[in-house]
């Protein structure tokens, strides 16, 4: 009974475990002069419908990364800051961002 019991609680915790956003970190390092961010770390995560959110690992702020996660934000589904706060400027190309292209293909793996 008690192995009937374990067994049944460990299912239940596991199930949960994949029912959670995915979330990795990711650093200046790893991107070298692709990096777009004014944060040397930054998190990625995927959540339900494939919306895209950066995290600030130090402040926890999230800001949105794709068209799906703008759209949570404007609904209220989800509390962020626009992502041109940490967003860097592209030296090779005036006036413009960095290109979010990397981190975007990266986070969608988590999805």
């Amino acid at each position: 009974m008690k192995k009937t019991l374990l067994g049944c609680l460990l299912l239940t915790l596991s199930g949960s475990c994949f029912a959670a956003p995915q979330i990795i970190t990711v650093s200046r390092l790893e991107y070298g002069k692709a990096w777009a961010f004014t944060r040397e770390e930054v998190m990625l995560q995927c959540r339900p419908g494939n919306a895209l959110f950066v995290i600030n690992d130090s402040t926890l702020a999230q800001y949105p990364l794709n068209d799906v996660a703008i759209e949570q934000v404007k609904e209220g589904k989800a509390s962020a800051q626009p992502l041109s706060i940490i967003q860097l400027d592209d030296p090779q190309n005036a006036g413009h961002k960095m290109s979010l292209a990397p981190f975007i293909e990266r986070a969608s793996k988590l999805c």
